[in-house]
């Protein structure tokens, strides 16, 4: 068994894949304002609007990227205007980590690794 998906359940389909779009540079050529698929490789990435009413109180949850270039990553990060929660640190194994919110307050981690 394998993951196969990644789904982001919102209120506001279109702001919270726009976001996203920019953050990894992607465009899925999609206004729907129902369902978007930001990433559709082994694991897919969607945002979705189930018609429920969400609270934006995602505590429990978060999402990790991978990056080649933090100071490129952070440098986007800023310009989205998020909230960032711990700008890029270098961790005692040598990895550096970013953390920040996204407009629906879902906890985002990019991360990058020594060469």
């Amino acid at each position: 068994m394998k993951l196969g998906e990644v789904g982001l359940l919102t209120n506001d389909v279109i702001k919270l894949a726009n976001f996203y779009k920019k953050l990894l540079g992607v465009d899925n050529s999609s206004d729907d304002m129902v369902h978007q698929t930001i990433i559709s490789e082994e694991t897919m990435l969607t945002v979705y609007n189930d018609g429920t009413e969400k609270n934006n109180q995602n505590q429990n949850i978060c999402l990790a990227f991978t990056v080649e270039d933090m100071d490129e990553a952070y440098r986007k990060v800023l310009e989205l205007g998020v909230k960032i929660i711990e700008a890029p640190t270098v961790r005692p194994w040598g990895a550096t980590n970013m953390s920040f919110y996204d407009p629906d307050w879902n906890i985002i981690y990019l991360r990058s690794f020594s060469k």
